[in-house]
């Protein structure tokens, strides 16, 4: 006879011992101080997020749905799944009960050790004893860390239906022993933190109930809460006349075309959460990390570009002492600022920030070197909607437009396609290319946010009302699809500032509804000013901006897509993704050779431009020649 005790007994017999000569060793970093340095948000968040249930009822799908959640807006969360760990850590423990004890009880031993790290830890385990259940809850709260238990109430009916493993089949076959709900009872909880339901609902239903009980918590900051409506600075239309008749009582300062351009930003909620033009505290972090902090202090918000008011020293000298200013363009009331916070605008600290550079022939520095020594900040409200009466208004979509508009059309994808030139093949490729790896990835509904920038731009560039009929003639061709794309105005001044820029165009878009972010060469780019300074000629190098955008703080809602270089494939007479080992058989036609096409009546290649499109566009560079 063989006293040899079996696996099961020897095991046991081990988790009987106790360690008696063992002291718990104390951290050098407190959780205080992991909460200001892990991840994104500010605070000490770790806690463990308990998923039971029977198997099929849905709780690691919702364990991985929270996990891609909670990562994506900073938080440092790890799903412990109960067949993950049954792989490695717990691979020599069975389905008896105390098996199934020891398995829970390492786990919770696990998820405590992430919590106290700082990590939200999410397991999801069918644990079907109460008593279990209970262990795991005690060994986090005798370490004073948060612990929730969350119920997936899936009928049987449903788990079984389901029956992605094969195991209720088994199961009923005989095949496996002690199965949780067909051989083996499970113990539903008496009182949990949260009763999730999966049978009638999505992934994102169910685990949006699990996301609000950790916003209630405290787990997840509000500022971290997606914003079904962003709040636009206009005064609600009952309290307009009182604004008017306020406004006749107030000093007011007289605004330039490009700053209304900047009130319409804000107002519509593109620079959300600013409430108006930045105080120097905005502007000061702005500058310097390229977002601001959460107005609870708990994250970052993306914001590379200052949003600010320049003023005269006179104008400063007349303002000071005043608690509300009346903004006019035009002898026009736009909007009244409020808490007026005035501070030196130091120009040369900004461009070299902002640009990389204080070339005085850059454009927009030009502006700037050119605007007043001061900046005043404070809370807009704004009397009404900016309209600009050039026929465009009803392209000029605000973000709570793009949103619905989304949500009607069914969207469960949108890609935006921010651009500043007319479009030719090569982005029509693109666009298209971009449909297909989405529609390939498993989304149904893939819409194009096609959002040229309508503010203020260059002399030299082509002016919104061609751009935005060259893109119609293009959506008329069909190369784009009208069902799938909206097209609107983006009402942004442009800065040409490279990359620093590329992550405001990509925020703007993201506050809009834009889950992917299309970003190509050199967006944001143009010719250095001196253009014997590098050896391309340009003022940035056309790879960072989007290097930069993959890399940028507060972007986390957005992924961003690599832009393919496309240029004319002379072998096959049409635009083409390039091809370096065949580079002969390629050809970039630039803006420059364009014109110079226009102005001697001449066409592009066959393929290279939709021929509606190209006639637009050929006309207005003819006009120009002309003039």
């Amino acid at each position: 006879m063989n006293d040899r005790p079996e696996p099961s007994e020897k095991r046991q017999k081990i988790c009987l011992q106790v360690a008696t000569n063992v002291t718990e060793q104390k951290h050098n970093v407190t959780r205080e101080i992991r909460g200001r340095n892990l991840g994104l948000c500010r605070g000490f968040r770790g806690c463990t997020v308990w998923l039971t249930g029977l198997s099929g009822a849905g709780k690691t799908t919702i364990a991985f749905e929270l996990e891609a959640y909670l990562v994506s807006r900073g938080i440092p969360a790890y799903g412990l799944d109960g067949d993950n760990i049954r792989t490695g850590l717990n691979k020599n423990l069975g389905f008896t009960p105390p098996d199934r004890e020891e398995n829970i009880r390492r786990v919770g031993e696990v998820a405590k050790l992430f919590a106290d790290s700082g990590v939200v830890a999410i397991c999801s385990f069918v644990s079907p004893f109460t008593y279990d259940r209970k262990m795991a809850r005690k060994i986090h709260e005798d370490s004073d860390l948060k612990f929730y238990e969350i119920f997936v109430n899936t009928p049987l009916s449903v788990c079984e239906s389901r029956d992605v493993k094969g195991l209720y089949k088994k199961a009923r076959e005989g095949a496996i022993e002690g199965f949780t709900g067909i051989t083996q009872e499970y113990e539903e909880p008496t009182d949990p933190e949260l009763i999730v339901s999966t049978d009638g609902f999505t992934v994102k239903e169910s685990t949006q109930s699990v996301i609000d009980l950790l916003e209630t918590e405290g787990i997840i900051p509000k500022t971290l809460k997606d914003v079904g409506r962003l709040p636009e600075l206009f005064v609600k239309p009952e309290h307009k006349d009182a604004l008017i008749h306020e406004a006749k009582s107030l000093l007011s300062l007289s605004i330039t075309t490009v700053d209304v351009q900047w009130v319409q930003i804000l107002a519509e909620g593109w620079a959300y959460p600013l409430k108006g033009f930045m105080r120097e505290e905005e502007y000061l972090q702005t500058l310097h990390f390229n977002s601001i902090l959460s107005h609870d202090g708990a994250s970052r918000h993306n914001q590379s570009i200052p949003i600010v008011l320049p003023l005269s020293n006179e104008a400063k000298e007349r303002l000071a002492d005043q608690s509300s200013l009346a903004l006019t363009y035009n002898n026009k009331l736009v909007a009244i600022l409020r808490k007026p916070e005035f501070y030196h605008h130091r120009k040369e600290e900004r461009v070299c920030r902002q640009f990389g550079t204080n070339h005085p022939d850059h454009p927009y520095i030009k502006m700037i070197l050119e605007s007043g020594d001061y900046l005043v900040g404070g809370n807009l409200e704004v009397l009404e909607r900016i309209q600009w009466q050039d026929g465009l208004d009803e392209y000029r979509l605000t973000p709570n437009e793009l949103r619905k508009k989304f949500r009607e059309m069914n969207a469960d994808a949108v890609f935006a396609f921010q651009l500043r030139n007319p479009i030719h093949n090569g982005h029509a490729l693109l666009m298209q290319d971009t449909k297909r790896q989405l529609l390939e990835r498993g989304f149904e509904k893939p819409v194009l946010l096609l959002h040229p920038l309508g503010g203020w731009t260059k002399d030299d560039d082509v002016p919104l009302p061609i751009r935005m009929a060259q893109h119609q003639a293009v959506l008329d061709s069909g190369v784009l699809k009208r069902e799938d794309t909206v097209l609107a105005i983006f009402p942004s001044p442009m800065m040409y500032a490279g990359p620093t820029e590329v992550q405001w165009h990509a925020k703007a878009r993201m506050n809009a509804g834009a889950n992917f972010y299309i970003v190509g060469r050199d967006p944001a780019g143009m010719p250095h000013p001196n253009k014997q300074m590098y050896h391309d000629g340009n003022l940035y190098d056309g790879t960072h901006g989007s290097r930069v955008l993959k890399l940028a703080q507060g972007l986390d809602n957005l992924e961003i897509l690599p832009f393919r270089v496309a240029a004319y494939d002379r072998s096959l007479a049409c635009m083409a993704f390039f091809e370096p080992k065949r580079k002969e058989n390629f050809e970039f036609i630039s803006g420059t050779k364009m014109r110079t096409l226009a102005k001697t009546g001449s066409n592009p290649p066959i393929g290279f431009m939709e021929p509606k499109a190209w006639q637009i566009l050929a006309e207005y560079y003819k006009s120009v020649v002309q003039n």
